[in-house]
């Protein structure tokens, strides 16, 4: 029993003291005092808090900040920023725009409750486009692939092995990509085609795989040998196929089509595959190519289903010439070639399929928009005739009265009382640019800026794209066969391939680098567009003021001269003068029109403003680019930093 009563008195003992010990460690928490956070420099993402804490002597103090989040009364057990001293500040970041937030300065005591001051409340603002350019970081990803290329990178591709691409938005909010299926190193070969990306930024690209297997509809097949049938040509039993140019559009909610071509390439005349050197060449012209087309409701599914034969190409020569003399005569046996295919919905709901390339120009045929197959019937495509060639489509754009003309990839959109059409001059690998002509009516007539028909012999004009480089970069060629799409909001965009030239670091094989490019488009005082030089990286579009045009410029000229890079001069814009004071337009004086975000110098150009990527500097950061035209030439301009 006494043994016991000792334990008692030791654990009384014990107890005291630790009272003792904790009111010795805050002797003096009851003068403690903490003041109402004041808050300063309110940001669509930050803030700066201030307190005072006073009371502290002789007090033991374990933690000291402010407690913050979106409902009242926040505590230690909420978000929390701890500092130290008794004049306490913070600056809080990563907050949420436009929503309102409630802060209490806090200590915490040693074996005490927490002690909070008076709450307070502040809202952040909307995020303005100012904060949004502040804050900006361009893309990183690299323009020469060619370590990452092969097909086992596919997912890492973002934009590169991309050629001839077409993009719709659809109903979840993502853009989709189609394409050709030429890539660097041949890729895609044997893993299906017309393969598809999607993006919701236009900048990053997820690959999702390809629309067709690799396997052909076995349509064409049929079709194409029951032409040769008809026409008394044997049967082609291995075909070979080439797979080019889709183009994708909604139809309606749930529906979209995809339209595609595939080529045959084997000689008429005995059937054998065209090989390289023209090895197999018998005095005959290649096969037919055809137009089919795919529909799907879910683009992110990628399953697309096939609907079979929309047109083919088609001959006025009859069922024998199809012969050529060599390989350089350029009398084609096709009229109407069936490839590059472009679809619209008209303002009044027709539906329009726009196709052709080289041979004798591009042909407009109207589809029935139940099916998107051809509203009228179509004649035996060795024998047309009339306006409407047999069924096969109005010519509405040619470059004279060649059968080989350079001229393809058509591409048509409707924007404010005018159809675009969009083209393609040139050969792909290097001279390729981008002209348009516009109509009051889907099947023309057609003209260009300067009221030229572009069922004439004369250029069409303005030039949109053309080979160029700016300084620090091999620049691009190959720039056109383009796609136009809008984002629902009258921002419109430009798309295609970009190819590095020739022997860049020494690969013989550069040129079949190719990279989709994505640029915006602003429309001129005429409704004309204009095509930005430097490729879209989502910059966001503060108002560019008259301060920031001072400084030096890369300036260059797009002309007829395609077969080689424009290359770029320096102009000065001088604020105090408002006069450029070096380059091809010294001595011309320049205004600024905020309103419209355009510099118009006396040299008689408009100069059309907007925020975009400097690709070529390093690190990448945002500019201020330009792009105008102006007697037969396009003007595109950079802002150096």
């Amino acid at each position: 029993m006494k043994y016991l009563k000792t334990i008692y008195l030791l654990l009384c003992c014990t107890l005291a003291l630790a009272a003792c010990s904790d009111d010795d460690e805050n002797s003096a928490s009851g003068a403690l005092s903490i003041t109402t956070p004041a808050y300063t420099n309110v940001g669509y993402n930050k803030v700066t808090l201030s307190a005072n804490i006073s009371g502290t002597e002789g007090v033991n103090i374990v933690k000291r900040g402010f407690c913050y989040g979106t409902a009242s009364h926040p505590d230690i057990y909420d978000t929390t920023s701890e500092v130290r001293g008794s004049e306490i500040s913070t600056t809080l970041t990563g907050l949420t725009p436009q929503t309102r937030y409630y802060v209490r300065a806090f200590v915490t005591l040693y074996n005490e409750k927490p002690r909070y001051s008076e709450e307070t409340s502040f809202t952040t603002p909307a995020e303005t486009l100012s904060d949004e350019l502040a804050a900006y970081e361009a893309p990183t990803y690299v323009d020469d692939y060619t370590s990452f290329s092969a097909w086992s990178n596919r997912y890492d591709w973002n934009l590169a092995n991309v050629h001839d691409p077409t993009v719709m938005k659809a109903d979840d909010g993502y853009y989709y990509m189609y394409q050709t299926d030429a890539s660097y190193g041949n890729a895609h070969s044997g893993n299906g085609h017309f393969h598809a990306r999607r993006s919701k930024d236009l900048v990053n690209w997820e690959y999702l795989g390809a629309t067709m297997s690799e396997t052909p509809p076995t349509w064409i097949k049929e079709k194409l040998n029951a032409y040769r049938q008809e026409m008394g040509l044997e049967p082609i039993d291995n075909p070979s196929y080439g797979y080019w140019a889709p183009v994708a559009r909604k139809v309606s909610n749930g529906k979209y089509r995809m339209y595609y071509s595939i080529v045959i390439t084997n000689y008429i005349q005995t059937g054998k595959p065209e090989i390289e050197n023209n090895g197999n060449f018998d005095g005959s012209w290649t096969e037919r190519a055809f137009i089919g087309l795919m529909e799907t409701s879910d683009p992110a599914s990628n399953i697309w289903e096939d609907k079979g034969f929309v047109v083919c190409s088609a001959s006025d020569k009859g069922k024998t010439d199809y012969g050529r003399s060599s390989i350089n005569d350029w009398e084609g046996y096709f009229k109407i070639n069936a490839i590059d295919p472009t679809y619209i919905i008209t303002e009044n709901g027709e539906h329009w399929l726009i196709y052709g390339s080289w041979h004798s120009g591009i042909a407009a045929l109207q589809v029935n928009p139940e099916d998107g197959k051809p509203l009228n019937a179509l004649g035996n495509p060795w024998d047309i005739t009339g306006e409407d060639n047999s069924g096969y489509g109005k010519i509405i754009a040619t470059r004279g009265t060649s059968r080989w003309q350079a001229s393809e990839g058509p591409e048509v959109i409707y924007r404010d009382g005018y159809y675009y059409l969009f083209l393609a001059y040139g050969s792909l690998s290097v001279e390729y640019n981008t002209r348009v002509c516009r109509s009051r009516n889907i099947d023309g007539p057609y003209v260009d800026i300067h009221g030229n028909s572009a069922m004439g012999s004369a250029q069409l004009y303005p030039i949109l794209t053309a080979p160029y480089r700016f300084d620090n970069s091999y620049g691009w060629v190959g720039i056109s066969h383009c796609g136009i799409f809008d984002d629902g909001a009258g921002n419109w965009f430009y798309t295609s391939q970009g190819r590095f030239p020739v022997n860049v670091g020494g690969n013989e094989y550069s040129n079949a680098i190719m990279m989709g490019h994505v640029r915006s488009i602003r429309w001129d005082a005429n409704g004309w567009p204009l095509v930005m030089p430097e490729r879209y990286g989502a910059v966001p579009q503060a108002p560019i003021t008259e301060n920031e045009i001072a400084g030096d410029w890369e300036h260059l000229a797009l002309t007829t001269s395609t077969g080689t890079q424009r290359t770029s001069e320096t102009m000065t814009y001088d604020l105090g003068t408002h006069k450029i004071t070096s380059g091809s337009w010294k001595n011309a004086t320049w205004t600024f029109d905020a309103a419209t975000q355009t510099i118009t110098t006396s040299a008689g150009v408009v100069l059309y403003l907007q925020r975009e990527v400097d690709w070529e500097a390093s690190p990448r950061t945002h500019t201020i680019v330009y792009a105008a035209q102006s007697n037969q030439k396009t003007y595109w301009g950079k802002k150096l930093q």
